[in-house]
């Protein structure tokens, strides 16, 4: 299996569990239009750094920040290493 198989297959696996209110978005523009997320080093979290991290529901706010808790979202940045989004 290729990387670009194991990539697919994960990704339809986590796809097909979830109910994504912003119809996948991340993946449908081939990972370019993503949400602004940093890595903290916490095992399938990311820090949102979004504007509007409230509005999401993916969103867990922890002291004065909040974490992205979108399994597809953490797979993106764990096997491609793509973490804030290329649009601010």
């Amino acid at each position: 299996m290729t990387f670009d198989e194991e990539i697919e297959k994960g990704i339809a696996e986590i796809i097909g569990d979830l109910k994504c209110p912003k119809d996948f978005k991340c993946y449908r523009s081939g990972f370019e239009d993503l949400c602004k997320a940093s890595n903290i080093g916490v095992e399938l979290f990311l820090e949102c750094l979004e504007d509007t991290p409230q509005t999401c529901k993916f969103s867990l706010m922890m002291g004065h920040s909040y974490l992205c808790q979108c399994p597809l979202r953490y797979y993106i940045f764990k096997k491609l290493k793509k973490c804030l989004s290329k649009t601010f």
